[in-house]
C-alpha cells in the first residue's frame, strides 16, 4: 500500500495528466488538477470522488496559479508531488514564427511552469519534503530540424530543473525533468501542436519534417499509461534521478547527443584550453 501524498498536476485534461490523474484517483490517492477548460477536465476524468479536485488555471496568470495552489493546500491540508505537465508543441523555422507566436510558447511552456514552482515552494519549504516533476522533451536535449522554438522552451526547463535541484536540495524537496519520446497521446491533435501560420516556400525540408510528424499521429510506440506509471514511481523512490528518459527512441537520441556533443567538445579541446593570460 503506497503512502498517502497529494498531488498538484497541470495540463491534465489529456495525455500524461489525464493518464497521471486517473491512475492516481484509482490508487486512492487525493489529486488537484489543472486546466483552461474545467469542463473539458471534469468530462476526461469523469469522476465524483472527494479526492479529486478539478481546477481551471491559466498557467500564464501568476494570479490564476496562486489561487489554485492556495486552494489545494486549503483542501488537502499539503502538497507533495507538482507535475508541470502543461505544454504545447510549435513547429516552423525561427524565421517563419512570430514574436507574439514566440513568447506565447515560452509563456506557457517555461513561465508556466515558473509560475508554479515560485507559488509552490513556500509550503514545500515550510514542510521540508516535496518532490518537482517538471516534463521536458527528448526535443529539449536533442532537437530536430522544424521544431527550434519548441527545442528553445524545453531546453529551458531543463536548465531550470538542474538548478532548481540544487537550489532546493537543503529543504529536503527533490527535483526530476522527464524527457519522453513520441508516446501516442493527443499531442498532434489542433489544440496541443500548432505550426506556423507564416510557411516560406524555401523551407522545403521542414515541410516534410512537419508531414512525416503528423503521420505519426496515433502509431507512436510509447504508451502514456506506462509513462504515467513511471512518474508515479518517481515519487515514491527515495532518491528519485534528476533526469528520466521515457521511450526507447528518447533513450537513443540522448545517447547519440553525448557522443556528438564529447566529438564536439574534444574537436577543439587544445583551443578551449590555450585562453589563460600568460605571464
Amino acid at each position: 500500500m503506497k503512502t498517502t501524498k497529494v498531488w498538484f498536476i497541470t495540463g491534465a485534461s489529456k495525455g500524461f495528466g489525464l493518464s497521471l490523474v486517473k491512475q492516481l484517483l484509482a490508487q486512492g490517492q487525493p489529486v488537484a488538477a489543472t486546466s483552461r477548460n474545467i469542463d473539458e477536465l471534469k468530462q476526461a476524468v469523469n469522476s465524483t470522488s472527494a479526492l479529486f479536485l478539478p481546477l481551471q488555471v491559466e498557467l500564464t496568470s501568476e494570479e490564476s496559479v496562486n489561487r489554485a495552489i492556495t486552494e489545494t493546500h486549503a483542501t488537502f491540508g499539503k502538497i507533495d508531488v507538482v507535475v508541470n505537465n502543461a505544454g504545447y508543441g510549435i513547429g516552423g523555422s525561427i524565421e517563419e514564427l512570430t514574436d507574439e507566436e514566440t513568447r506565447h510558447s515560452f509563456d506557457v511552456n517555461v513561465f508556466g511552469t515558473l509560475n508554479v514552482i515560485r507559488k509552490v515552494m513556500p509550503y514545500l519549504r515550510k514542510q521540508q519534503s516535496g518532490h518537482i516533476i517538471n516534463l521536458s522533451s527528448i526535443a529539449g536535449i536533442a532537437p530536430g530540424m522544424g521544431w527550434a522554438i519548441y527545442a528553445a522552451t524545453k531546453f529551458s526547463v531543463i536548465g531550470l530543473s538542474e538548478v532548481l535541484a540544487q537550489d532546493v536540495k537543503d529543504f529536503g524537496i527533490k527535483v526530476t525533468v522527464v524527457a519522453p519520446g513520441a508516446f501516442r497521446t493527443s499531442f498532434l491533435n489542433a489544440d496541443s501542436l500548432v505550426l506556423t501560420k507564416n510557411p516560406i516556400e524555401e523551407y522545403t525540408a521542414v515541410r516534410d519534417v512537419h508531414a512525416r510528424y503528423l503521420q505519426m499521429d496515433g502509431k507512436q510506440a510509447g504508451d502514456p499509461e506506462k509513462a504515467a506509471a513511471a512518474m508515479i514511481e518517481l515519487a515514491y523512490e527515495q532518491n528519485p534521478p534528476l533526469y528520466l528518459l521515457l521511450g526507447s527512441d528518447a533513450y537513443d537520441r540522448a545517447m547519440h547527443k553525448l557522443e556528438t556533443l564529447e566529438k564536439e567538445f574534444r574537436l577543439n579541446e587544445e583551443l578551449s584550453k590555450s585562453m589563460a593570460y600568460q605571464g
